[in-house]
């Protein structure tokens, strides 16, 4: 894939209005900047659906306009897809969405499978993944990267510098519990206040324990772009709810789910 296609490809994932590319840098790769210089929110939040298992979700997200939908593809996780699965639910947003294949410290055939199985328009690295195997993947594989990195304390914005670089974006997420298996989707939450004046020069996500409820402030105190939720919309690990996906993403963007109701019973 060319690196115009991945400009293309980040682009048009991310809001039209008030975006426009910034001169590449020496690597061709993406910066966004707003035209009235503000780059904390495009006027449309972004929101990813992250580890969608099934078609009822799935089109309950679509159905909602999410900007992102995730299929995991780490093993530990009670959202892990085999790659014949998530082959189907990929053909099934197809067109509709951005899709995303999350990977945790993938070995270059893991990638190659994830990306012959679902054709997505980004990779997630979500583990501890080095900026030179950033290199290695975009170097290899061509597709646009998403850089997960877990926050505690404002001693973890400094690695934001070492991988902006490398990725076209970042997903900030709490830091797992100690012990975990997995390094996400664990519903915890981080002091958002952290990324409320930190420049990222990249387009990002926040994520970690958002909810319906929470959303709206989450994106008040950090001045996020776009959220991310997994968990905050489930019934139990890995059992996406239809009807709290479209809560997440009505309160998302401002609108309360009462109206949704309203205005298609009308």
């Amino acid at each position: 894939m060319s690196i115009q296609r991945n400009l293309n490809l980040c682009h048009e994932g991310w809001p039209r209005s008030k975006w426009t590319l910034k001169k590449p840098r020496s690597t061709g790769l993406l910066d966004f900047v707003r035209r009235d210089g503000d780059k904390r929110r495009p006027m449309a939040v972004s929101v990813k659906i992250c580890g969608i298992t099934e078609a009822r979700a799935l089109d309950a997200a679509l159905g909602a306009g999410a900007d992102f939908i995730g299929f995991a593809f780490h093993p530990g996780s009670p959202r892990y897809l085999p790659y014949d699965r998530a082959a189907d639910l990929a053909a099934r947003a197809r067109g509709r969405t951005r899709t995303v294949a999350l990977l945790v410290e993938p070995d270059d055939d893991m990638v190659a499978r994830a990306i012959a199985a679902v054709q997505p328009d980004f990779l997630q690295l979500h583990g501890s993944e080095s900026p030179e195997r950033l290199a290695a993947l975009r170097s290899r594989f061509g597709h646009p990267l998403i850089k997960a990195l877990a926050l505690a304390d404002a001693a973890d914005l400094a690695s934001i510098a070492r991988y902006e670089p490398l990725a076209d974006m970042f997903l900030f997420d709490a830091r797992p519990p100690a012990g975990a298996s997995r390094p996400g989707g664990h519903g915890i939450a981080f002091d958002w206040r952290l990324l409320r004046h930190q420049r990222v020069g990249r387009p990002w996500l926040l994520a970690g324990g958002l909810t319906a409820d929470n959303v709206a402030e989450a994106l008040s105190v950090s001045g996020a772009p776009g959220v991310d939720v997994s968990s905050g919309v489930e019934t139990a690990p890995g059992i996406k709810d239809p009807q709290r996906i479209r809560a997440f993403i009505a309160a998302a963007r401002g609108v309360l789910p009462n109206l949704v109701e309203q205005g298609s019973s009308a």
